[in-house]
C-alpha cells in the first residue's frame, strides 16, 4: 500500500499529465467493482463453507461447493481479491505498483491454492479432481 502512495505522489509531482488519464481510472474502477462482486458471490455462494484459512482437517459439514459462481471458477475468492487488488492500483494510474500487485497476488494465490487444493483433494477425492478438470483455478496461468 505504501508502495502505491509513493508511486502516486512520485508521478503526480514529476509527471502530472500521466495522472489524468480518466479513461484507465475507469478501468481500475471497474475491476475493483467486479474482483469485490465476485467475491461477495463467492462468499454468499459458500456461506458456511467459506474462511480466510486452509482448512487441513475436514469438518462433518464441510461440502464441496460447485454450485453458482463455482460452476464457473474454483478459486472466485481469490480472483476476486486478484482483481480488485490490480485495480486500485489501475485506478491510480500506477502502472509499477499495477505490475507489481500483479506479480506478488499471483504469486500468493498460486502457492495458497497448491496448498489448498491438496487438501481438497484429501477431503472430497475423486469429486474433486473431476470438479477440477472441468473447471478453471480462476486465476491466470494456475491450473
Amino acid at each position: 500500500m505504501m508502495c502505491g502512495l509513493l508511486e502516486y505522489g512520485f508521478e503526480e509531482i514529476y509527471a502530472p499529465g500521466m495522472k489524468s488519464k480518466m479513461q484507465i481510472s475507469y478501468m481500475g474502477l471497474f475491476l475493483i467493482i467486479l474482483g469485490e462482486a465476485i467475491r461477495k458471490a463467492a462468499i454468499l455462494t459458500a456461506k458456511h463453507n467459506f474462511t480466510h484459512d486452509i482448512k487441513t482437517f475436514h469438518h462433518e459439514n464441510h461440502e464441496l461447493v460447485t454450485h453458482g459462481i463455482y460452476r464457473f471458477v474454483r478459486h472466485p475468492s481469490y480472483l476476486g481479491f486478484f482483481l480488485w487488488s490490480i485495480g486500485t492500483q489501475v485506478l491510480l494510474i500506477n502502472p509499477i505498483c499495477a505490475m507489481g500487485y500483479a506479480v506478488v497476488t499471483w504469486r500468493y494465490f498460486a502457492r495458497r491454492i497448491l496448498i489448498e487444493e491438496y487438501f481438497l483433494r484429501q477431503f472430497f477425492g475423486k469429486q474433486y479432481v473431476d470438479y477440477t478438470r472441468k473447471v478453471s483455478s480462476g486465476i491466470p496461468f494456475i491450473k
